[in-house]
């Protein structure tokens, strides 16, 4: 009866387990659903209040050059030399961007959607759509790095193997780790794993801050392409699959996309590379992995050289270098490891090959280096992948020193972009060093350096997005399964062989069917001292396992699971809400902004787009247009007028002429632009505008134009003396001052015999003048086809030349120095070290800029005539005299007065009154000192602009009371 009992329940135990699987298969694909849509409506916030608008700058050149692939076709594209910018030179354009996007835009639209939408509604959605992919990638990341058969080590079984000499599953044995097979041969709780990174992937702000529709940027496409090649890697070394690693063929061509997208393709490169060479050191080093590889690297490396902004870089660039040793490297050992096998060799014998071969390959490599390295093969390393390896602002390069993207992250900001993640992903890595395998283990390289690389550039932090979101999903995957099954859904945890040492505890891993069991020829006898432990040990174990199986401990169990539920509802609801709050700012395009009147009322402010679109109907069609570098690429998208410079910043010492242009003198900036521009376009409106920005640009000139700032890298002498924005003598004459403050303050006025105002927008973001008296001689010279320097006669790459009478600005130049170019054979050490010295003592650095400034001023400039000083209003007075702190401004003023300097504090007190009303930390000012040191001068002269000399500081002393104490 029990028989047939048992017969008659296994097919309802068997219907019963289908339908839960089928319910189960249900919920997660409802899920999986949900989150991707989610992840796509939170991506179109912009373009549900704006409409389909491009955002901020780079995007407006990417569009421009699609609709120049799209119009003209890819054999045009790759020979285009575009004169509308960077006047007077030009750009080859086809040859120097990253076209995977453009070509991607050019195929959505015409073989898959064609008429049903415009090009520029394509790549104002396609962000969106990718990121969508991308997030489910991410998930496929997290399952294939959860998958039983990938997670049957941990990391101190690699140790182990590592002392041992030997890999645990040597033998072709698949060690399976915890895990239980589903309908469509799923596995949970690796779906459930990859269905959490995915959901967190969809709304992370890490990922969102570049995956928005309209910002039509490389990125937006290259994280998806950066995912799909770590995931086609980590499939190419799933175990148990024999054809896995033609993977790897398939990892190389999603590189191949990924190059042609981006420049961080190299960081993609070097993971994979890193990844290969920790395999090694893992002792897990096999044919598969050095097929897996050996296919990557070569598809990879073959597709990458054909992208023409990349060439031959992948052998020449020291960035990717690393990865062609690794290469190398496999094959030294591949081959060592065939002669191993062939002759049987022990494995000292075979330590012996390894090391034999790796020396002769070792002074073979370094013939070929000292041979090739003074031809100039080598390409030096970027200021940009310098600056992730030095403190920010100390690349050296005040270039990639001005962009803020390229300061370091603080722990705000990784708060800030991944929120819940920062606590989720820590435990994911301890869930993936618990259940560890050759794929797992790249997220623990993948996580390492991108962190300390977003450290060190906030930038960086989209490289955080993915691999953060895989460790949250995994933890939370496999705490939720746990959870559920205390709960009775889903299967029990399996039972496992008990091995045959009780001392060793049960991981919950067991051999994979098919496998057979080697017997040892000798069992070794345990001593009574080892035989006693290992009963201990076994008791522990034992009793907790008996614990945990009791009924008080399931009521316990289901308690935790409850408890764990109701947090993670609570947190992921928060998580949420907190990601859809950041992406109402991630979606806002620069371009186009809400802002608030005085009354209330919310208007939107459109100044740049109209600007542009003014100068595109009111100037002539070879209108050439200055303005800073960051607007470059809108101007001629929109305006489709000529600039000066644009975001490529491809020619730092084209850059820095415009850079001396805006912060030199009115009269030398305008005798530079004339034979360069017609119109100039200012930014203005407060924030962000140009002046905020001129102290980076009159930085950037001095690199290159050293008599700009004298003895001043850092222009210190250029900027604003004080929080009510009073310019320093050098900034107040500048031609960008001027344009920009023009009847906006007072005694500030453009001079009307060189400029003419002709635009302002409407609530006085852009300005736009009418340069005088251009030099139509210079204009017409630049024009002529005689005067470009074509590379070959008849060829397309023709760029242009400075007219001649520029010569003479030109001639004080110096070509500006990497400090990583070695092949250029020069140094500019001097500038360099005293770059750096400034940067490291700011306050030392505008002390001497104003004392230089004050030197060079005339005699009849500097005198101590009092009669022009004048006592600050009451507002000024408040806004310095009851803000306590050690500033700038406090110590230059506590030298001056220390040196007893009466005219350069006559000098400064003219220009701006409220900066004696100055204090410190302690509560002392300009009186104070000028009591301290019994300067009567000063003191009368404090008097004369109103500061008291009864006030008290933090020690209830008045300046009178450090007299006695002198």
């Amino acid at each position: 009866m029990a028989s047939s009992s048992s017969k008659r329940s296994s097919p309802a135990s068997a219907a019963s387990t289908y339908i839960f699987h089928l319910v189960w298969l249900s919920a997660v694909s409802y899920l999986l659903f949900g989150a991707l849509y989610n992840g796509y409506k939170i991506r179109l916030g912009a373009i549900e209040e704006y409409g389909p608008v491009i955002h901020e700058f780079d995007p407006y050149f990417n569009y421009r050059a699609t609709e120049y692939l799209y119009e003209h076709g890819a054999k045009k594209f790759f020979s285009w030399f575009d004169y509308l910018v960077w006047y007077p030179l030009g750009r080859p354009v086809g040859t120097t961007i990253y076209p995977g996007m453009q070509f991607t835009a050019v195929y959505i639209k015409q073989y898959l959607l064609g008429d049903k939408m415009s090009l520029n509604d394509i790549c104002c959605y396609m962000p969106a759509w990718f990121g969508v992919i991308a997030s489910f990638i991410v998930g496929l990341i997290a399952y294939e790095c959860s998958l039983p058969q990938n997670t049957g080590l941990n990391i101190l079984t690699i140790l182990v193997d590592i002392a041992k000499g030997k890999k645990s599953d040597e033998d072709g044995n698949v060690i399976m780790g915890f895990g239980d097979k589903r309908l469509l041969g799923l596995s949970s709780p690796a779906v459930e794993c990859g269905l959490a990174a995915t959901a967190f992937m969809a709304v992370v702000p890490a990922h969102l801050m570049r995956s928005v529709g309209g910002g039509y940027d490389n990125e937006s496409i290259a994280v998806t392409a950066l995912c799909l090649t770590f995931y086609l890697w980590i499939r190419s070394l799933r175990a148990g699959d024999a054809s896995s690693h033609l993977y790897g063929i398939l990892a190389g061509l999603a590189y191949f996309y990924m190059v042609a997208a981006w420049g961080g393709y190299v960081f993609v490169l070097n993971m994979v590379g890193v990844h290969a060479a920790v395999l090694v050191l893992m002792g897990r080093f096999d044919r598969k992995i050095y097929l897996s590889y050996t296919f990557f690297y070569s598809v990879g490396t073959f597709l990458a050289t054909k992208v023409p902004v990349v060439g031959m870089a992948p052998l020449k660039s020291l960035e990717q270098l690393g990865p062609c040793v690794v290469f190398l490297g496999y094959q030294v050992l591949y081959v060592c490891e065939i002669l191993r096998k062939k002759h049987k060799l022990s494995r000292v014998d075979a330590w012996k090959l390894r090391i034999n071969a790796s020396i002769i390959a070792g002074i073979i490599g370094l013939a070929v280096i000292l041979f090739v390295a003074p031809t100039g093969y080598f390409g030096p390393i970027s200021s940009r992948v310098r600056g992730l390896f030095v403190k920010h602002t100390k690349t050296g390069n005040p270039l990639v020193d001005s962009v803020a993207e390229h300061q370091p992250a603080s722990g705000k900001a990784y708060y800030t972009y991944l929120h819940l993640l920062c606590s989720a992903a820590p435990v994911g890595m301890i869930f993936v060093m618990k259940h560890f395998g050759d794929g797992p283990s790249f997220l623990l390289v993948y996580g390492t350096a991108a962190y300390f690389f977003s450290h060190k550039m906030v930038r960086l932090i989209l490289l955080t997005g993915p691999i953060a979101s895989v460790l949250g999903g995994i933890a939370l995957g496999r705490i939720s399964v746990w959870c559920l099954r205390q709960l009775g859904f889903g299967a029990e945890e399996p039972e496992v062989e008990k091995k045959e040492d009780p001392a060793i505890p049960n991981e919950g891993k067991a051999v994979a069917k098919g496998t057979k069991k080697k017997k040892s020829k000798k069992a070794p006898i345990p001593s009574a001292q080892s035989s006693s432990s290992s009963s201990s040990l076994s008791g522990i174990f034992v009793a907790f396992d008996k614990a945990y199986k009791s009924k008080e401990g399931l009521v316990i169990r289901r308690t935790v699971a409850l408890l764990i539920g109701v947090f993670f509802f609570v947190s992921l609801v928060s998580f949420k809400n907190y990601c859809w709050r950041m992406s109402q700012g991630l979606n806002n395009p620069s371009i186009i902004l809400k802002g608030q009147k005085q009354n209330g009322e919310v208007v939107v402010v459109d100044d740049y787009r109209e600007a542009y679109w003014w100068l595109r109907d009111n100037t002539p069609e070879d209108s050439r247009i200055m303005a800073w570098w960051d607007y470059g690429y809108q101007i001629t998208a929109i305006a489709n007028r000529t600039t000066i410079a644009d975001g490529n910043t491809w020619n730092h010492e084209h850059i820095a002429l415009l850079g001396k242009a805006l912060t030199t003198s009115e009269e030398e900036g305008y005798q530079i632009a004339r034979h360069l521009a017609d119109y100039v376009l200012v930014w203005g409106g407060g924030g962000g505008d140009d002046l905020a920005k001129s102290p980076h640009l009159a930085r950037i000139a001095n690199s290159v134009y050293r008599d700009h700032c004298p003895g001043d890298p850092t222009c210190r002498a250029f900027g604003m003396m004080d929080r009510q924005g009073t310019p320093s003598p050098m900034m107040e004459r500048s031609f960008l001052y001027k344009l920009h403050s023009s009847m906006l303050r007072p005694g500030v006025k453009a001079d009307p015999t060189k400029f003419q105002e002709v635009y302002r927008s409407k609530y006085g973001k852009v300005r736009i003048y009418k340069i005088l008296g251009v030099s139509q001689e210079s204009k017409e010279w630049v024009k002529r086809p005689e005067n470009l320097l074509c590379d070959v006669p008849g060829s397309w790459f023709c760029p242009g030349q400075y007219p001649p009478a520029l010569q003479g600005i030109l001639s004080k130049k110096k070509d500006f120095a990497q400090l990583e170019d070695f092949n250029r054979g020069v140094s500019d050490e001097d500038y360099q070290k005293q770059y750096f010295e400034n940067l490291a003592n700011p306050n030392k650095a505008a002390q001497q800029a104003k004392r230089a400034e004050y030197q060079q001023q005339p005699k009849q400039q500097v005198d101590s005539s009092t009669s022009e000083l004048r006592k600050p209003s009451q507002e000024e007075i408040n806004a310095v005299y009851n803000n306590w702190a050690d500033t700038d401004e406090s110590t230059i003023m506590w030298r001056i007065i220390s040196s007893g300097s009466s005219d350069e504090l006559v000098s400064w007190l003219k220009s701006n009154p409220a900066i004696a009303f100055v204090r410190s930390a302690d509560g002392r000012g300009p009186m104070w000192w000028a009591f301290e040191h019994r300067n009567q001068e000063m003191v009368k002269l404090l008097m004369q602009v109103g500061v008291p000399h009864t006030d008290k500081d933090k020690y209830g002393k008045t300046p009178v009371d450090l007299i006695g104490s002198n």
